[in-house]
């Protein structure tokens, strides 16, 4: 079974691509052009393969809502052209999505299954909504990871950063020293998701790969907690004593809505014989104890 994984480099591609098979080929952005069909075409027709997994995406989540369209082209119509090319060759499509498909629905406090009702409130969660649809209306043989919170080791190197990476960088000095005991740290405390780690989740998506059962899935790691209990036990793991104190996503003012509540069941992944993902704490100690060990 031959792979092709598109979106290589990124935090989730990076873990994922020792797990699979050693002929799997990385695919960066240099080498496929998502918003652009033929180079979606040319890539495929030079890899030739059975399986495409697409981690790539637009995930500014605050800048899409001032540039819809570059959200979109990537997110949704670029997921269009790679569906499009993955039936016309009868390649299985494993594309990745978010937990950012709902939210509509303030007063949800149960997790979401596959089957209930999706209703973004971004322009982000839109997009990756409409690449969704796309993908199951387009290409018979797709399977749809929705994932929630990631951070993983290329998050701490790369420009892109992660949750988990940016709280650690304010807690500390910019030269490196001592923590800023001083600095008083704002974490919102009113939404409710699964922060998961990407080498949790490149587990799960290399099992679904290599099945053939198609459909929609939740793989997240379990539990769930708000930003602000995340943030609290980063700084408790990493034994880092600074002041942090919730604050409600109204004061907060971030450009873009997020749900206030999006914990994901994952009962048919497990169901299918995937292995049930970490709770999020045991996650997030294997993670900072990964990271540690790194070479910097």
């Amino acid at each position: 079974m031959r792979i092709a994984l598109v979106g290589a480099g990124g935090q989730l591609a990076s873990d994922l691509l020792p797990l699979l098979p050693v002929d799997a080929v990385p695919l960066s952005h240099n080498e496929i052009e998502l918003t652009d069909p033929d180079s979606v075409a040319r890539a495929l027709e030079r890899v030739d393969p059975d399986v495409v997994i697409n981690t790539a995406a637009y995930n500014l989540v605050d800048q899409a809502e001032d540039e819809p369209a570059v959200a979109l082209s990537v997110n949704a119509i670029g997921a269009r052209h790679l569906a499009l090319a993955c039936r016309d060759r009868h390649c299985t499509m494993v594309h990745l999505s978010s937990d950012y498909v709902f939210g509509l629905d303030a007063e949800r406090r149960r997790p979401y299954r596959e089957d209930d009702c999706p209703g973004p409130v971004s322009v982000y969660g839109t997009s990756k909504l409409a690449g969704e649809l796309f993908v199951r209306s387009l290409c018979p043989k797709h399977v749809i990871v929705r994932t929630c919170g990631l951070y993983g080791l290329a998050g701490s190197r790369g420009k892109g950063g992660n949750f988990v990476e940016t709280m650690l960088r304010l807690s500390r000095r910019v030269d490196g020293s001592e923590p800023a005991m001083a600095q008083n740290l704002q974490v919102v405390d009113d939404q409710c998701c699964t922060p998961s780690a990407t080498l949790d989740v490149a587990r799960a998506v290399a099992f679904l790969a290599s099945t053939d059962q198609y459909g929609l899935y939740h793989v997240t790691n379990s539990g769930s907690c708000t930003w602000f209990e995340l943030a609290r036990e980063i700084f408790r793991l990493e034994k880092i004593d600074v002041a942090i104190a919730p604050i409600t996503s109204a004061e907060f003012g971030a450009r873009a809505a997020r749900p206030a509540y999006s914990v994901l069941a994952c009962d048919r992944y497990e169901r299918l014989g995937g292995a049930p993902l970490p709770p999020w704490r045991e996650a997030l100690a294997s993670y900072l104890e990964q990271r540690r060990q790194a070479p910097s």
